[in-house]
């Protein structure tokens, strides 16, 4: 056993709601006098790395020890921790550029569902994008499509 414990499990009411957790986290960089850090830029980076610290833990598990990766205590906290400092800082980033995040992600959705309508038979159906996030069938964009910032041709 160990002395990691996340809070959901004591016993706590239902758990916050994204605009409470984006107010907690301005109040808490706030009180500090964090602000001046919490540039675009530093937001960005300090992302990066703790989605990297995500990585780091599943680096060298086979698929299979990846599914069970919760099933461990220690490494499980190690999970909901690095997952925690990920979205404190993808929060923290849409508070400075004022993005809301849901609907960012409402809207991306609407766009894949037209980019990648569901197959109705064959064996591609459901299949996974091919490395660089193109679909395996071989989708190409339209002549003129600009990639989102950070998509891959």
């Amino acid at each position: 056993m160990t002395d990691h414990h996340d809070s959901a499990s004591a016993g706590s009411a239902a758990p916050p709601d994204l605009a409470a957790l984006r107010r907690r986290l301005a109040e808490f960089a706030a009180a500090r006098d964090w602000q001046p850090y919490h540039t675009p830029k530093n937001l960005v980076a300090a992302l990066s790395v703790e989605a990297s610290e995500l990585v780091e833990i599943f680096q060298w598990l086979t698929p299979e020890e990846s599914t069970r990766v919760m099933a461990d205590p220690d490494t499980a906290f190690r999970v909901r921790d690095e997952v925690a400092d990920v979205l404190a800082y993808l929060l923290q980033l849409c508070e400075v550029l004022d993005i809301d995040p849901l609907a960012a992600l409402s809207a991306k959705i609407d766009r894949n569902e037209q980019r990648f309508p569901p197959r109705s038979a064959g064996p591609a159906r459901g299949a996974a994008p091919a490395p660089g996030g193109r679909p395996a069938s071989g989708e190409r964009p339209e002549p003129g499509e600009r990639p989102e910032p950070g998509e891959r041709r």
